[in-house]
């Protein structure tokens, strides 16, 4: 089967080339030991096992509360074997989405913007005609817009089952009109208000709908209103290829095409734009989860908003954030995202007291069976046996029948995955 037929379908992980590769392991708290809310002991193993599936290197931070944990298992440098640490910085892809979706909404409280009016009152000349005066603010916030998505159009060699143009653009530089242009050009996904399905195209509409009420650039905009004012002191919306700081190498297979997998951790993102270009660490996504949930960077009203869902291919999915239940648990709201060589997924209680942020960095390393379907892979049950433990302290034991439930239920998100190509939610299996 073409690989490309998954474009259209599933884009997920596997390559198993680290199973003979060091595990390193590191991890920090603020208690002593286990004895308290986090199982310290449960989620340094449950990390370890990524790696040990054949991830090439993870970390992780867990809250619950004031108490928690941060580790790091495996290799930030498959050639040179220097160890992922905890803390390091790494692209988050569509978790970014959250951070334009609040920025948007901080102008909907000064009244600047109407979640239910039109784009093309703000961007007559960006979206035109007939999409322009049915497509809504909301529609582009929560993927009902019909609008299809750039990337095959960014990306042309996907088309003919090639990752030649993955190279050929690393330094390119895209404006988000011309990102724009090329959503706008793809087939639509259905009528404005129709369907959820996902568009990284809607978020950079977004980002150039906060540029025209603002009157600045949208990532300056995000820096000083949401990083900032999260307190976030390791996030930063890319200005240049280079992640400033401590991160890992960023390995991409696609699914077998890239062999070895090749670093992409210098690359410029301005294709991803306000749909997924910020760099963040595991800590700092907590907190800006947290920040939100607790009403620090919107009001209640607008937070209402933000959490009101439409269906998504088995969760819910708001104004830039997703939630799902997980049987025993409760529910949980956040997102995640990919880039080239980068997987992240951040999840929090409503009340954000309970928490985890989860970074990997070897990308679609899954492979494609006869039947032309994504097989499954030891670290997608890794992860999510990680995070279930994460999530749900209850659940440490497969032996008992909720935990398998709740393993079940984060499996059918998490490697099934939702729409969307390398920024989608659910993406470290995402699919379009």
């Amino acid at each position: 089967m073409r690989i490309t037929r998954l474009i259209g379908t599933v884009l997920g992980t596997t390559l198993l080339l680290t199973t003979a590769l060091p595990a390193a392991s590191a991890d920090t708290g603020t208690a002593p030991s286990a004895a308290g809310p986090l199982d310290r002991t449960t989620l340094r193993t449950t990390l370890d096992a990524v790696h040990e599936a054949g991830m090439y290197g993870a970390y992780s931070s867990v809250r619950e509360g004031t108490d928690r944990w941060t580790g790091a298992a495996g290799l930030a440098d498959v050639d040179t074997g220097r160890p992922v640490t905890p803390g390091m910085r790494h692209r988050v892809g569509s978790i970014s989405k959250t951070f334009t979706a609040v920025a948007v909404l901080q102008q909907v409280e000064r009244g600047k913007v109407r979640l239910d009016a039109p784009i093309g009152d703000y961007l007559p000349d960006l979206v035109p005609g007939e999409r322009g005066r049915d497509v809504t603010v909301r529609m582009l916030l929560n993927h009902t817009s019909g609008i299809g998505d750039y990337i095959r159009g960014a990306f042309p060699s996907l088309d003919q089952n090639s990752t030649a143009s993955l190279d050929e653009e690393r330094f390119r530089s895209i404006a988000p009109g011309e990102l724009v242009r090329l959503g706008l050009a793809a087939p639509a996904t259905g009528r404005p208000g129709e369907r959820w399905s996902y568009s990284n195209t809607n978020y950079v509409i977004a980002g150039l709908l906060l540029q025209k009420v603002t009157g600045q650039d949208a990532g300056t905009y995000i820096t000083r209103n949401v990083i900032d004012r999260a307190g976030l002191r390791h996030t930063t919306y890319p200005r240049t290829p280079y992640i400033k700081g401590p991160h890992s190498k960023m390995y991409e297979s696609f699914y077998g095409l890239i062999d070895p997998p090749r670093d992409y951790s210098v690359y410029d993102m301005s294709w991803a734009s306000t749909a997924g270009a910020i760099v963040s660490t595991t800590d700092d996504l907590n907190r800006f989860y947290r920040t939100l949930l607790g009403g620090g960077l919107i009001g209640r009203a607008a937070l209402a908003e933000m959490q009101t869902t439409v269906p998504a291919n088995g969760v819910d999915y708001g104004l830039g954030i997703l939630s799902f239940d997980v049987p025993g648990c409760g529910r949980f709201w956040g997102h995640d995202g990919a880039v080239f060589g980068a997987g992240t997924i951040a999840l929090s209680s409503p009340d954000g007291k309970r928490q985890v942020a989860v970074g990997w960095n070897l990308m679609k390393y899954q492979r494609v069976g006869a039947d032309g379907k994504l097989e499954p892979s030891p670290i997608d049950d890794a992860l999510n046996a990680h995070i279930v433990r994460a999530l749900c302290p209850a659940a440490v034991s497969e032996a008992e029948p909720e935990s398998r439930t709740a393993v079940a239920e984060t499996r059918r998100l998490l490697p099934e995955g939702l729409p969307g190509v390398d920024l989608a939610p659910g993406t470290w299996v995402a699919r379009r």
